[in-house]
């Protein structure tokens, strides 16, 4: 089960990719993953699924979306 801080994360991201339009496939390519499973996987609500980003992750998703992996983050912790 994800902790509230990486669904924090997780939904951030995908707010910002959606904003921007682009798909979860063409997040998972740039980042180097050859399917959008991954970044489904890890956008799913499934509650038995504990995948998540890492710091590398958000760094590069920063890069991709041309934003400040600041954005991914709460202004107080959770």
């Amino acid at each position: 089960m994800r902790s509230p801080i990486q669904q924090y994360i997780i939904d951030r991201v995908c707010e910002k990719r959606q904003a921007i339009g682009m798909s979860q496939e063409k997040l998972s390519i740039a980042l180097g993953f050859e399917s959008q499973g991954y970044i489904s996987k890890i956008e799913s609500s499934i509650e038995s699924y504990d995948d998540h980003y890492n710091i590398d992750h958000l760094n590069e998703i920063a890069k991709i979306l041309k934003c400040s992996s600041r954005e991914f983050w709460p202004e107080k912790p959770l």
